[in-house]
Protein backbone atom coordinates (compact mmCIF):
# COMPACT_ATOMS: atom_id res chain seq x y z
CA UNK A 1 0.00 0.00 0.00
CA UNK A 2 2.84 2.37 0.82
CA UNK A 3 4.13 2.14 -2.77
CA UNK A 4 0.83 3.17 -4.27
CA UNK A 5 0.38 6.67 -5.67
CA UNK A 6 -1.93 8.72 -3.48
CA UNK A 7 -4.71 10.30 -5.55
CA UNK A 8 -7.26 12.85 -4.32
CA UNK A 9 -10.48 13.71 -6.15
CA UNK A 10 -11.82 17.01 -4.86
CA UNK A 11 -15.29 18.53 -4.62
CA UNK A 12 -17.29 15.51 -5.73
CA UNK A 13 -20.45 17.22 -4.49
CA UNK A 14 -22.84 14.58 -5.81
CA UNK A 15 -20.69 11.58 -4.85
CA UNK A 16 -20.52 10.27 -8.43
CA UNK A 17 -16.80 10.16 -9.26
CA UNK A 18 -16.63 6.38 -8.90
CA UNK A 19 -19.83 5.67 -10.83
CA UNK A 20 -19.24 8.02 -13.76
CA UNK A 21 -16.05 6.24 -14.84
CA UNK A 22 -14.42 2.82 -14.73
CA UNK A 23 -11.47 3.12 -12.35
CA UNK A 24 -10.58 -0.59 -12.54
CA UNK A 25 -7.69 -0.04 -14.97
CA UNK A 26 -5.72 1.89 -12.33
CA UNK A 27 -7.31 0.92 -9.01
CA UNK A 28 -4.52 -1.50 -8.08
CA UNK A 29 -1.88 1.17 -8.66
CA UNK A 30 -3.37 4.03 -6.67
CA UNK A 31 -4.58 4.83 -3.18
CA UNK A 32 -7.72 6.82 -4.03
CA UNK A 33 -9.50 9.27 -1.73
CA UNK A 34 -12.71 11.02 -2.78
CA UNK A 35 -13.67 14.27 -1.04
CA UNK A 36 -17.33 15.25 -1.28
CA UNK A 37 -17.09 18.46 0.74
CA UNK A 38 -15.56 21.81 -0.21
CA UNK A 39 -12.80 23.62 1.65
CA UNK A 40 -12.26 27.36 1.27
CA UNK A 41 -9.58 27.97 3.91
CA UNK A 42 -6.08 27.88 2.41
CA UNK A 43 -4.45 26.23 5.44
CA UNK A 44 -7.13 23.53 5.49
CA UNK A 45 -6.66 22.87 1.77
CA UNK A 46 -2.89 22.50 2.19
CA UNK A 47 -3.29 20.18 5.17
CA UNK A 48 -5.73 17.99 3.25
CA UNK A 49 -3.68 17.77 0.07
CA UNK A 50 -0.23 17.43 1.62
CA UNK A 51 0.01 13.60 1.33
CA UNK A 52 -1.11 13.36 -2.30
CA UNK A 53 1.01 12.98 -5.44
CA UNK A 54 -2.03 13.42 -7.72
CA UNK A 55 -4.88 15.88 -7.25
CA UNK A 56 -7.96 15.83 -9.47
CA UNK A 57 -9.91 19.09 -9.42
CA UNK A 58 -13.38 19.91 -10.68
CA UNK A 59 -13.16 23.08 -12.72
CA UNK A 60 -13.16 26.22 -10.63
CA UNK A 61 -14.19 24.73 -7.32
CA UNK A 62 -11.08 24.37 -5.14
CA UNK A 63 -8.42 26.85 -6.27
CA UNK A 64 -4.79 25.86 -6.72
CA UNK A 65 -2.96 29.12 -6.20
CA UNK A 66 0.81 29.54 -6.14
CA UNK A 67 0.64 29.92 -2.36
CA UNK A 68 -1.09 26.55 -2.05
CA UNK A 69 1.01 24.78 -4.68
CA UNK A 70 4.25 25.93 -3.05
CA UNK A 71 3.26 24.09 0.14
CA UNK A 72 2.59 20.73 -1.53
CA UNK A 73 6.02 19.10 -2.00
CA UNK A 74 4.52 15.69 -2.86
CA UNK A 75 2.31 16.98 -5.68
CA UNK A 76 3.38 15.71 -9.11
CA UNK A 77 0.21 15.72 -11.23
CA UNK A 78 -2.93 17.85 -11.41
CA UNK A 79 -5.85 16.64 -13.51
CA UNK A 80 -8.36 19.39 -14.22
CA UNK A 81 -11.79 18.86 -15.73
CA UNK A 82 -12.18 20.99 -18.83
CA UNK A 83 -9.62 22.72 -20.99
CA UNK A 84 -9.68 26.03 -19.12
CA UNK A 85 -9.59 26.42 -15.34
CA UNK A 86 -9.11 29.98 -14.13
CA UNK A 87 -8.63 28.85 -10.52
CA UNK A 88 -5.36 27.05 -11.27
CA UNK A 89 -2.08 28.97 -11.36
CA UNK A 90 -0.61 27.24 -14.41
CA UNK A 91 2.67 29.15 -14.20
CA UNK A 92 3.15 28.01 -10.61
CA UNK A 93 2.64 24.39 -11.65
CA UNK A 94 5.32 24.84 -14.30
CA UNK A 95 7.63 26.54 -11.81
CA UNK A 96 7.38 23.59 -9.42
CA UNK A 97 7.64 21.04 -12.25
CA UNK A 98 4.12 19.69 -11.70
CA UNK A 99 2.32 18.17 -14.68
CA UNK A 100 -1.10 19.51 -15.64
CA UNK A 101 -3.48 17.35 -17.65
CA UNK A 102 -6.89 18.71 -18.71
CA UNK A 103 -9.85 16.55 -19.65
CA UNK A 104 -12.21 17.00 -22.56
CA UNK A 105 -15.31 19.17 -22.32
CA UNK A 106 -18.82 19.12 -23.77
CA UNK A 107 -20.03 22.50 -24.97
CA UNK A 108 -23.70 21.55 -25.23
CA UNK A 109 -24.57 21.72 -21.53
CA UNK A 110 -24.01 25.45 -20.96
CA UNK A 111 -26.20 26.83 -23.79
CA UNK A 112 -28.93 24.28 -23.06
CA UNK A 113 -28.99 25.32 -19.43
CA UNK A 114 -28.89 29.02 -20.29
CA UNK A 115 -32.00 28.58 -22.40
CA UNK A 116 -33.67 26.56 -19.65
CA UNK A 117 -33.11 29.43 -17.20
CA UNK A 118 -34.37 31.99 -19.71
CA UNK A 119 -37.54 29.98 -20.34
CA UNK A 120 -38.11 29.29 -16.65
CA UNK A 121 -37.78 32.98 -15.79
CA UNK A 122 -39.92 34.19 -18.69
CA UNK A 123 -42.72 31.73 -17.95
CA UNK A 124 -42.50 32.04 -14.14
CA UNK A 125 -42.08 28.29 -13.86
CA UNK A 126 -40.48 28.20 -10.36
CA UNK A 127 -43.22 30.47 -8.97
CA UNK A 128 -46.07 28.51 -10.51
CA UNK A 129 -44.53 25.21 -9.45
CA UNK A 130 -44.36 26.53 -5.88
CA UNK A 131 -48.01 27.59 -6.20
CA UNK A 132 -49.04 24.07 -7.14
CA UNK A 133 -47.12 22.62 -4.20
CA UNK A 134 -48.74 25.09 -1.77
CA UNK A 135 -52.30 24.71 -3.11
CA UNK A 136 -52.35 27.84 -5.27
CA UNK A 137 -53.29 28.33 -8.91
CA UNK A 138 -52.23 30.80 -11.67
CA UNK A 139 -50.82 33.88 -9.97
CA UNK A 140 -48.55 35.28 -12.70
CA UNK A 141 -48.61 36.36 -16.34
CA UNK A 142 -45.67 35.18 -18.44
CA UNK A 143 -43.42 37.03 -20.87
CA UNK A 144 -43.57 36.04 -24.54
CA UNK A 145 -40.39 35.29 -26.48
CA UNK A 146 -41.66 35.69 -30.04
CA UNK A 147 -40.92 39.19 -31.27
CA UNK A 148 -38.81 40.07 -28.23
CA UNK A 149 -35.14 41.10 -28.42
CA UNK A 150 -32.33 39.09 -26.89
CA UNK A 151 -28.99 40.79 -26.31
CA UNK A 152 -26.00 38.47 -26.28
CA UNK A 153 -22.83 39.77 -24.64
CA UNK A 154 -20.10 37.57 -26.10
CA UNK A 155 -20.79 35.79 -29.37
CA UNK A 156 -18.39 32.86 -29.05
CA UNK A 157 -19.27 29.17 -29.23
CA UNK A 158 -21.96 29.39 -26.57
CA UNK A 159 -23.23 32.82 -27.61
CA UNK A 160 -23.71 31.62 -31.19
CA UNK A 161 -25.71 28.63 -29.98
CA UNK A 162 -27.93 30.96 -27.93
CA UNK A 163 -28.47 33.07 -31.06
CA UNK A 164 -29.49 29.91 -32.90
CA UNK A 165 -32.00 29.01 -30.19
CA UNK A 166 -33.40 32.55 -30.19
CA UNK A 167 -34.01 32.53 -33.93
CA UNK A 168 -36.04 29.32 -33.57
CA UNK A 169 -38.26 31.25 -31.13
CA UNK A 170 -38.52 34.12 -33.66
CA UNK A 171 -36.67 36.61 -31.47
CA UNK A 172 -34.62 39.56 -32.63
CA UNK A 173 -30.94 38.93 -31.88
CA UNK A 174 -28.43 41.68 -31.10
CA UNK A 175 -24.91 41.22 -29.76
CA UNK A 176 -21.92 43.07 -28.38
CA UNK A 177 -18.43 42.37 -27.12
CA UNK A 178 -15.27 44.44 -27.22
CA UNK A 179 -13.79 42.68 -30.27
CA UNK A 180 -16.97 41.71 -32.09
CA UNK A 181 -17.19 42.92 -35.70
CA UNK A 182 -20.26 43.36 -37.89
CA UNK A 183 -19.10 40.46 -40.05
CA UNK A 184 -18.64 38.08 -37.11
CA UNK A 185 -21.96 39.15 -35.61
CA UNK A 186 -23.73 38.45 -38.90
CA UNK A 187 -22.03 35.06 -39.16
CA UNK A 188 -23.33 34.30 -35.67
CA UNK A 189 -26.86 35.25 -36.58
CA UNK A 190 -26.91 38.58 -34.73
CA UNK A 191 -26.77 42.30 -35.36
CA UNK A 192 -23.83 44.16 -33.84
CA UNK A 193 -24.82 47.05 -31.58
CA UNK A 194 -23.07 49.08 -28.90
CA UNK A 195 -23.04 47.87 -25.32
CA UNK A 196 -25.31 50.74 -24.30
CA UNK A 197 -27.79 50.04 -27.10
CA UNK A 198 -27.90 46.35 -26.24
CA UNK A 199 -28.68 47.03 -22.59
CA UNK A 200 -31.36 49.59 -23.46
CA UNK A 201 -33.11 47.57 -26.17
CA UNK A 202 -32.88 43.94 -25.07
CA UNK A 203 -35.74 42.20 -23.29
CA UNK A 204 -33.30 39.49 -22.26
CA UNK A 205 -29.58 40.15 -21.69
CA UNK A 206 -27.42 37.02 -21.54
CA UNK A 207 -23.68 37.00 -20.85
CA UNK A 208 -21.23 34.58 -22.48
CA UNK A 209 -17.70 35.84 -21.91
CA UNK A 210 -14.49 34.30 -20.60
CA UNK A 211 -13.53 35.78 -17.25
CA UNK A 212 -10.28 37.75 -17.49
CA UNK A 213 -8.77 40.90 -16.01
CA UNK A 214 -10.35 42.83 -18.87
CA UNK A 215 -13.83 41.32 -18.60
CA UNK A 216 -14.09 41.26 -14.79
CA UNK A 217 -16.90 43.62 -13.75
CA UNK A 218 -17.78 44.37 -17.36
CA UNK A 219 -21.44 44.77 -16.33
CA UNK A 220 -21.64 47.40 -13.60
CA UNK A 221 -24.65 48.71 -11.71
CA UNK A 222 -24.96 51.68 -14.05
CA UNK A 223 -25.07 49.25 -16.97
CA UNK A 224 -27.86 47.27 -15.34
CA UNK A 225 -29.78 50.48 -14.74
CA UNK A 226 -29.89 51.05 -18.51
CA UNK A 227 -32.04 47.95 -18.91
CA UNK A 228 -35.81 48.07 -19.35
CA UNK A 229 -37.87 47.60 -16.18
CA UNK A 230 -39.43 44.60 -18.00
CA UNK A 231 -36.08 43.01 -18.93
CA UNK A 232 -34.25 39.98 -17.56
CA UNK A 233 -30.53 39.37 -17.00
CA UNK A 234 -29.15 35.84 -17.46
CA UNK A 235 -25.61 34.91 -16.41
CA UNK A 236 -24.33 31.35 -16.72
CA UNK A 237 -20.72 32.28 -17.52
CA UNK A 238 -18.88 33.61 -14.45
CA UNK A 239 -20.14 35.57 -11.45
CA UNK A 240 -17.44 38.28 -11.40
CA UNK A 241 -18.41 39.43 -14.92
CA UNK A 242 -21.27 41.25 -13.20
CA UNK A 243 -20.97 43.64 -10.25
CA UNK A 244 -22.70 41.43 -7.68
CA UNK A 245 -23.53 44.23 -5.24
CA UNK A 246 -24.90 46.28 -8.13
CA UNK A 247 -27.10 43.42 -9.31
CA UNK A 248 -28.45 42.92 -5.78
CA UNK A 249 -29.30 46.63 -5.55
CA UNK A 250 -31.03 46.68 -8.94
CA UNK A 251 -33.09 43.61 -8.05
CA UNK A 252 -33.97 44.90 -4.58
CA UNK A 253 -35.19 48.15 -6.13
CA UNK A 254 -37.09 46.26 -8.88
CA UNK A 255 -35.34 48.25 -11.60
CA UNK A 256 -35.48 45.19 -13.89
CA UNK A 257 -38.08 42.42 -14.08
CA UNK A 258 -35.70 39.77 -12.85
CA UNK A 259 -32.50 37.80 -13.22
CA UNK A 260 -31.55 34.16 -13.68
CA UNK A 261 -28.01 33.28 -12.64
CA UNK A 262 -25.95 30.15 -12.12
CA UNK A 263 -22.58 31.67 -11.14
CA UNK A 264 -21.35 33.78 -8.23
CA UNK A 265 -18.37 35.69 -6.89
CA UNK A 266 -17.82 33.09 -4.15
CA UNK A 267 -18.89 29.48 -4.57
CA UNK A 268 -20.47 27.69 -2.81
CA UNK A 269 -22.72 30.60 -1.88
CA UNK A 270 -22.88 31.64 1.79
CA UNK A 271 -26.02 30.60 3.66
CA UNK A 272 -26.91 34.24 4.42
CA UNK A 273 -26.23 35.62 0.92
CA UNK A 274 -28.79 38.25 -0.20
CA UNK A 275 -29.42 36.28 -3.41
CA UNK A 276 -31.19 33.64 -1.34
CA UNK A 277 -33.93 36.10 -0.36
CA UNK A 278 -34.75 37.85 -3.66
CA UNK A 279 -38.14 36.95 -5.11
CA UNK A 280 -37.20 38.27 -8.57
CA UNK A 281 -34.09 36.10 -8.84
CA UNK A 282 -33.97 32.57 -10.21
CA UNK A 283 -30.71 31.16 -8.84
CA UNK A 284 -29.08 27.77 -9.37
CA UNK A 285 -25.84 26.37 -7.84
CA UNK A 286 -23.46 26.49 -10.86
CA UNK A 287 -24.94 23.46 -12.60
CA UNK A 288 -24.74 24.64 -16.21
CA UNK A 289 -22.04 22.05 -16.97
CA UNK A 290 -23.28 19.41 -14.53
CA UNK A 291 -24.75 16.83 -16.90
CA UNK A 292 -24.44 13.06 -17.17
CA UNK A 293 -22.46 13.07 -20.42
CA UNK A 294 -20.17 15.86 -19.25
CA UNK A 295 -19.37 14.07 -16.01
CA UNK A 296 -18.74 10.80 -17.82
CA UNK A 297 -16.25 12.62 -20.04
CA UNK A 298 -14.66 14.45 -17.09
CA UNK A 299 -14.10 11.41 -14.93
CA UNK A 300 -13.38 9.04 -17.80
CA UNK A 301 -10.64 11.35 -19.04
CA UNK A 302 -9.39 11.76 -15.46
CA UNK A 303 -8.84 8.00 -15.16
CA UNK A 304 -7.16 7.95 -18.58
CA UNK A 305 -4.89 10.88 -17.69
CA UNK A 306 -3.74 9.25 -14.46
CA UNK A 307 -3.12 5.96 -16.26
CA UNK A 308 -1.03 7.63 -18.97
CA UNK A 309 0.97 9.49 -16.31
CA UNK A 310 1.60 6.28 -14.35
CA UNK A 311 2.81 4.55 -17.52
CA UNK A 312 5.35 7.18 -18.51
Amino acid sequence: MSNQIKVAVLDDYQGVALTMADWSAIQDRIDLTIFNDHLADEAAIVKRLLPFQVVCVMRERTPLTKQIISQLPNLQLVVSTGMRNASIDVKALEEFNITLKPTGYLWSGAPEFTWALLMAAARNIPIENANIKSGGWQTTIATDLKGKTIGIIGLGNIGKKIAEYARVFEMNVIAWSENLTEEKAEEGGAKLVSKQTLLKEADFVTIHLVLSDRSRGIIKQQDLELMKPTAYLINTSRGPLVDEAGLIAVLQQNKIKGAAIDVYDVEPMAADHPFRKLDNLLATPHIGYVTENTYKLFYGDTVKAIGEWLDK
